[in-house]
């Protein structure tokens, strides 16, 4: 594998994670309301949903590229028309109504229960599915290891990325509600998540591998 892409993968990984969005905003809301470790377990689970969606890309993609470099090709640019139609999306996107509300949880801690709440939430969302499809192939290369072991090794350096940040976000709850609630943050990260986009989609447009 390039290091230079794996790096470059992990630093877009960890900014679309520290993007405002359904998983790290649920994550929030449910340290805030229920207590950080209800967020970190939550946040275990929605990680692990990600081994599943980048084993499925993984091994349907190696098998496009290994049979057609056409088919290929037809998968990058719906890929990066995909990445340029979440931008378009994320133009649109207004401040979300969150209810943070302390709220006293007297229910005991239930490890699994919160673990796979999590894990079906990330499993059964299918953009995550098409996410990483567009997402994963302009990390890649056709020398080295194969295929399917890049784009799987990619989604562990995802995973662990995500989990630490989740994490994160579950422990600093509190003290990041201020900044959730601010317009000002809303209209930053919006703009910062239109631009991270729309650069990956045209990355993967005028990808040559």
């Amino acid at each position: 594998m390039d290091i230079g892409l794996v790096f470059s993968f992990l630093g877009a990984s960890i900014i679309l994670t520290l993007m405002p969005g359904p998983d790290n905003l649920f994550v929030l809301t449910e340290s805030v309301t229920k207590g950080q470790k209800n967020g970190i377990l939550i946040s275990i689970g929605l990680c692990l949903g990600v081994l599943v969606h980048t084993i499925a890309a993984a091994t349907g993609l190696s098998i496009i590229i290994q049979k057609s470099p056409l088919a290929f090709s037809i998968v990058k640019y719906l890929g990066a028309g995909y990445l340029f139609y979440l931008a378009f999306l994320s133009t649109k996107e207004t401040q979300p109504k969150l209810d943070l509300t302390n709220k006293t949880n007297s229910e005991p801690l239930e490890v699994f229960p919160l673990i796979r709440k999590g894990f079906f939430m990330n499993v059964l969302n299918p953009k995550v599915s098409l996410f990483f499809i567009a997402f994963l192939p302009q990390f890649i290369t056709s020398n080295g290891l194969n295929i399917t072991i890049q784009m799987v090794i990619l989604g562990l350096i995802f995973m662990m990325q995500a989990i630490i940040i989740f994490s994160l976000i579950a422990v600093l709850s509190s003290r990041l509600t201020p900044y959730v609630n601010s317009p000002k943050f809303w209209k930053i990260t919006k703009w910062s998540k239109v631009i991270v986009l729309f650069t990956l989609g045209l990355t993967l447009a005028l990808s040559t591998k």
